[in-house]
């Protein structure tokens, strides 16, 4: 099980999930999006491909593009499609 957590409160949960480069990427199903706002910051990976992002809000708490995902990836990376990451202090737990 994995849990990635933010001012106390579970933004994703799920046994079913991947780990690319030490993150975990949790499928989209698995996601509280009640917590996720859009954001309009992107960066690239030379073998994932262009990552979008999210913020996290939690009680009126923004955590700017704390969260990320790869919408179309890369082949190489096709497992992780539109699979959520989070950082910048998202406790994730394993």
């Amino acid at each position: 099980m994995a849990k990635a957590i933010w001012e106390g409160q579970v933004i994703a949960e799920s046994d079913d999930f991947e780990v690319v480069e030490g993150n975990v990427y949790f499928p989209p199903s698995r996601i509280n999006q009640e917590f996720l706002e859009p954001s309009g910051h992107h960066s690239v990976c030379p073998w994932k491909g262009t990552a979008s992002y999210s913020h996290v809000v939690v009680n009126g708490t923004r955590n700017e593009n704390a969260a990320w995902f790869y919408p179309e990836p890369k082949d190489a990376a096709a497992n992780i499609k539109d699979h959520v990451a989070f950082w910048k202090g998202v406790t994730v737990e394993r």
